[in-house]
């Protein structure tokens, strides 16, 4: 017997087949929207390069057309920058320009318009020759040569000075070993073989290994220092370039190439005794580190600032609530730390307080959603971490210093496209942390490598990156 259903059943099995039915499409939707708040990721709402912002929109035109547009060049009221002269000592030479006659009406005045001009010689290089005198033994027949002095011939074709400009080129300006041959061929009118170029690299590699390895032992004693790491490709093999910065116009930054990403490099070159701060992104190889040793962290806020921004630009209204609030909290937060140079010690530690628990509790009451979920779980797991900078004086809450020195090697690899064996290694790890360091601490590069080659030749005392003892 066909049974009769009510209205109100009725009802209910049309909205239970329709939920059913729709069930399926609305989780598609929401894969499909998150995918979508994936692909448009850029460099402001993840740790994507800007590079590769070929989705990002572009920036907003200011209204009222033309209006706010800066032109090229100076802008008005910008004051005029002058090179300043060479001075006497480096003018090799002078041409005096006068009056044949002068005119009725005028007088010559003791003051000149002065035009420097710069120029190359046509042979910006001298060739020494060193002769060494040959002896014959009368009994035996034996040639012998006089010996020549030990810089000479550990220098070979390339006095120290060439030697240096060789591998600046190579390091500092990403320079092929077939472009410096064609540079010195073309420019200097120096023929030089490929093997040459390559020899001459791996002699300013070991003139600059005493350096760096002085460097190496330094870092374990240091009391602060950012460490990222990039990618390093070598013969189809994924190897890592770990970058060690020590923050200051006084210290150095430290470069080395390994096979691994993770935390035993950490032990390898800061020894599990490392007690000092380490600033660095949310990685894993820190935090295993971190359980396993008593060192301190300070994780970067640029990075936790893209993700949370990334909260905001998702489909659900739950998640982008929470990145907003988030967001808010930590405009303060920073707000806050900007003026602690302004405002009275005692207030602003209360203030700065006030602000590290407003930011913890918000980040802790995350919905559902795993990517909410997912920042919630780092401050509830090492929230601690991301407030070092408040209460230790020299701290950066960002890791900014490394990356900023990485974003050289990443040039660079995109240039020569890696090494193809150990002394490539080796050579990239000692003229990055060279170039790294001359540059934090205001020095020429070219010099140092002049002066390390110099000494490396005449087997002296090699220059040092350290800064003096007081």
């Amino acid at each position: 017997m066909a049974r009769s259903f009510t209205e109100d059943e009725v009802r209910q099995m049309i909205a239970d087949a329709v939920a059913k039915a729709v069930a399926p499409l609305k989780a598609r939707i929401a894969e499909l929207e998150a995918e979508n708040a994936r692909l448009k990721k850029n460099s402001a709402t993840s740790s994507k390069p800007p590079s590769s912002d070929i989705v990002k929109p572009p920036r907003p035109k200011p209204s009222g057309g033309k209006r706010g547009k800066r032109r090229g060049g100076g802008q008005p009221q910008h004051p005029r920058h002058l090179r300043p002269l060479f001075p006497p000592e480096e003018v090799d030479k002078t041409w005096l320009y006068e009056w044949t006659t002068v005119p009725p009406g005028w007088k010559p005045l003791k003051r000149f318009r002065v035009l420097q001009q710069a120029e190359l010689v046509e042979k910006p290089y001298q060739v020494t020759e060193h002769r060494a005198r040959l002896y014959e033994n009368l009994r035996t027949g034996q040639v012998l040569a006089a010996p020549l002095p030990s810089e000479v011939r550990q220098a070979g074709l390339l006095g120290p000075r060439l030697t240096a400009l060789v591998a600046y080129q190579k390091g500092a300006c990403h320079m092929s070993i077939e472009t410096i041959r064609k540079f010195l061929g073309d420019v200097l009118h120096l023929p030089i073989s490929h093997g040459q170029v390559v020899k001459t690299v791996q002699k300013v590699s070991a003139a600059l290994g005493p350096c760096y390895e002085q460097l190496q032992k330094a870092l374990p004693q240091q009391e602060y220092m950012g460490i990222d790491e990039t990618g390093h490709p070598e013969r189809g093999r994924g190897l890592w370039s770990w970058c060690f910065h020590v923050p200051g116009s006084d210290r150095f930054t430290w470069f080395h190439i390994d096979p691994s990403r993770g935390s035993k490099v950490l032990k390898r070159c800061l020894g599990k005794a490392f007690r000092g701060i380490i600033g660095c992104d949310y990685y894993s190889a820190y935090r295993k580190f971190l359980r396993e040793t008593n060192v301190w962290l300070q994780l970067c806020w640029a990075h936790l600032i893209r993700d949370v921004k990334y909260l905001t630009t998702l489909s659900n209204r739950a998640t982008r609530g929470y990145g907003n609030r988030l967001l808010g909290k930590i405009k303060t937060l920073f707000r806050t730390w900007h003026r602690r140079h302004e405002t009275p010690a005692d207030r602003w530690e209360r203030a700065a307080t006030k602000a590290r628990r407003e930011v913890l509790s918000v980040a802790r009451r995350a919905p559902t959603a795993s990517e909410a979920q997912n920042i919630a779980k780092r401050f509830r797991e090492h929230g601690d971490a991301y407030f070092t900078f408040l209460d230790t004086p020299g701290i950066e809450p960002t890791n900014n210093g490394p990356e900023r020195q990485i974003r050289f090697l990443t040039i660079d690899r995109k240039i020569t496209q890696g090494t193809r064996g150990e002394a490539g290694r080796r050579w990239c790890e000692r003229i990055w942390t060279v170039l790294a360091t001359c540059a934090q601490q205001g020095r020429s590069a070219f010099k140092f490598i002049y002066h390390s080659v110099t000494a490396h030749f005449k087997n002296q005392p090699f220059p040092s990156l350290l800064p003096l003892p007081p």
